[in-house]
């Protein structure tokens, strides 16, 4: 059905699953990109068509049923968007909450996996969007755990795209490349076409020239364990 019909898909139990599924153009966020984050089976990725599908999943079966929890998906929804501007926040978000997962169940885990390396640190970590903020909080995130992480994560940088710069670049766009967007906001995907075309002007999410030391996964955890016994 996601790969068919919808762009985001909510899903919780009261035996303690709590799911969201995005899809977005393969265009906006690669495969390649995405599965650096990728978990199974608590963050995937795939493709189908001209679309990325990210799935998900928090599972906490000793867990209360949280009060409102059927209706987060308008108040998460807004990290697509962000993620098809090139925010890789809300899949390291979900990687880290994945890994938390251990904190509550000390089998969620082989235990060789506490070296495995993290995946690129996204800068802004500690100054999340709402939309983001929610992702965290529907997938169970541990506060502490999360404040560990942002200790990586530079400042936001400030992403303003220089008008004359976007008028420019777009009127050297071949002809080809403009008729079909035009169409399309003429009908009525304005917002889709925006994304689309400012992706390539922004350039990719440069991930691979991240020169940071990556943390093992059981220095973040432990690092979040000692913060909390300290408090």
């Amino acid at each position: 059905m996601m790969e068919r019909y919808y762009d985001a898909h909510l899903y919780l139990t009261n035996w303690g699953t709590h799911q969201v599924m995005l899809r977005l153009p393969r265009a906006l966020l690669s495969l390649e990109v995405a599965e650096q984050y990728c978990i199974e089976p608590h963050v995937a990725a795939w493709t189908s068509g001209e679309h990325l599908i990210l799935d998900l999943i928090s599972e906490d079966e000793s867990g209360d049923w949280v009060e409102g929890a059927e209706d987060s998906l308008s108040a998460i929804v807004g990290v697509r968007a962000e993620l098809a501007a090139g925010d890789l926040r809300p899949l390291y978000l979900a990687w880290l909450a994945a890994y938390g997962t251990w904190e509550r169940d000390e089998d969620a885990f082989d235990y060789d996996e506490e070296n495995d390396l993290e995946p690129p640190v996204p800068a802004g970590l500690s100054t999340l969007t709402a939309p983001q903020r929610a992702l965290a909080g529907f997938l169970r995130l541990d506060a502490g755990l999360l404040t560990i992480a942002a200790q990586a994560s530079p400042p936001l940088a400030e992403t303003k795209d220089d008008p004359r710069k976007l008028a420019k670049w777009i009127k050297n766009l071949p002809a080809s490349d403009k008729d079909a967007p035009l169409c399309r906001v003429a009908q009525g995907d304005g917002a889709q076409v925006q994304m689309e075309l400012r992706r390539p002007f922004r350039g990719e999410p440069d991930t691979a020239s991240d020169s940071r030391p990556r943390r093992r996964v059981a220095e973040l955890l432990d690092a979040a364990a000692e913060a909390r016994h300290e408090r």
